[in-house]
């Protein structure tokens, strides 16, 4: 009996590139393309002062479900900006073929979202975050413009550069 292949697609980038807005507009592209598949954003499942291995052990955990179940693909949505981050995935999803794809935009753009999206009292260590974040950024496989597009053209491109559509 033949191994199914597994197939990830990590959506990168900095804090505000849109990631979990992307992984949403993707998710409903492959669900309109009859395409069977699961999606998670790392940030929900690592949210609380928790250990740092919690978000890579609850990975593994929901991923074993999914497996379970017969999900052969899975998006996720995460800011890889270390090996150690894209390796914790490897390992949680043993032997996916993954595929890192990084959103880009401005700065500023970024920074204004994070302050649209952020009102509380993290507000500004999470906008200074953008840059810092922005720099440490050097793992990918492609990446795509999110500055001025719509979210269907660039989910849409995302999964046609992935192969998943």
């Amino acid at each position: 009996m033949a191994s199914l292949r597994i197939s990830v697609l990590v959506i990168s980038g900095s804090m505000g590139a849109g990631k979990t807005t992307l992984l949403g507009e993707a998710s409903d592209l492959l669900t309109a393309a009859g395409v069977t598949h699961a999606a998670i954003d790392l940030d929900g499942l690592s949210i609380g002062h928790m250990p740092d291995d919690m978000t890579a052990r609850n990975l593994a955990a929901v991923w074993s479900n999914y497996a379970a179940g017969g999900i052969t693909r899975l998006l996720i949505a995460e800011a890889i900006d270390s090996a150690d981050k894209l390796e914790r995935i490897r390992r949680a999803v043993p032997g996916a073929e993954v595929v890192v794809c990084r959103l880009r935009a401005s700065v500023e753009t970024m920074q204004e979202r994070v302050r649209v999206r952020e009102p509380g009292m993290r507000q500004e260590e999470f906008v200074r975050r953008v840059v810092d974040l922005e720099r440490a950024m050097d793992i990918e496989d492609f990446s795509i413009d999110n500055e001025s597009r719509s979210i269907t053209e660039v989910a849409r491109e995302v999964l046609i550069r992935a192969g998943w559509l």
